[in-house]
């Protein structure tokens, strides 16, 4: 597809997708939808948990099925007027299992006037592409933290592909191919992609360049620098700092246009970004706050 015709797209999206736009993200909303309760890698710096508190990535209120999906919606839609993005990120991978794309097919019925967008690794983007697209999602965002499989061996202990586990450079090796297939493949049928980078000192901070121009070339249109939040086997990092965050945006946008108003949003979050999220009046905790494994 043309960089012209992309970037129409961006623009047009861009005025109706808080996660695309740091206009729309001050004037319109989200929900997420947490359908996707198992991931098929572990990166060293998730864990994912149920819980009422933490606000960011992996953390959900409760795990819902795609028909409580559409309940939310309409609770949702009720508290806040403006929100034009249903998503679904995670708490784990929206592809490891069928219930987002569930989700979806009811939700386009539904709602066919909101905005479907999902978030993946993109370990099964390819395979899942045709399918993405058919049940409306026009929007994605893919987690891609290298592009070099000796810097991913650093970040991720696994893939979980098949009845397979692969582990080190052989695991980098076959997400980093499955990532590139997989943006190609949703990028030419028309989907606007937003890259998600992980920035993590000592690690990525260098490669944030490569990172830009080789999925600027497969299709990307965006890309948003996410801070490591240090935890899991990645607790003793340092967060990155606004200089590090800067440079890293720098060099990104040399290859293609920065999202910069990204506020690590729970998998539950609902509302306008920054204006408060509205998931606590959505959802009635159920149980003790928890951890669960990737798998």
């Amino acid at each position: 597809m043309p960089n012209e015709i992309r970037s129409k797209q961006l623009d047009k999206t861009a005025n109706q997708h808080p996660c695309f736009s740091g206009k729309a993200n001050t004037n319109k909303g989200r929900v997420h939808l947490p359908v996707s309760p198992t991931c098929n890698i572990q990166c060293k710096f998730c864990k994912r948990s149920l819980n009422k508190t933490e606000q960011r990535p992996g953390v959900t209120n409760q795990i819902l099925t795609p028909d409580k999906a559409l309940d939310i919606i309409d609770k949702a839609l009720e508290l806040c007027p403006d929100i034009t993005v249903a998503g679904i990120a995670g708490p784990g991978d929206t592809l490891a299992t069928p219930f987002a794309l569930e989700t979806f097919r009811l939700v386009q019925e539904a709602h066919p006037e909101l905005i479907n967008c999902l978030s993946t690794n993109g370990l099964l983007l390819e395979q899942y592409a045709q399918d993405i697209w058919d049940v409306g999602v026009r929007t994605l965002t893919v987690t891609v933290n290298a592009v070099d499989s000796e810097i991913l061996a650093k970040i991720n202990s696994f893939v979980f592909l098949g009845d397979r586990l692969y582990e080190g450079l052989e695991a980098a090796r076959i997400l980093i191919d499955a990532q590139k297939r997989g943006i190609k493949k949703i990028a030419d049928l028309g989907a606007v992609v937003k890259i998600n980078i992980v920035l993590i000192l000592g690690v990525n901070d260098g490669h944030i360049g490569e990172i830009a121009e080789t999925v600027a070339a497969l299709g990307a249109s965006i890309i948003n620098i996410i801070p490591l939040i240090p935890q899991h086997e990645m607790a003793h990092l340092k967060a990155p700092d606004c200089d590090a965050l800067l440079n890293a945006r720098t060099a990104a946008e040399k290859y293609l246009p920065v999202f910069r108003h990204c506020q690590h949003c729970r998998a539950d979050a609902v509302g306008v970004p920054g204006k408060g999220d509205l998931s606590n009046l959505l959802y009635e905790f159920g149980g003790q706050e928890q951890t669960f494994s990737h798998g």
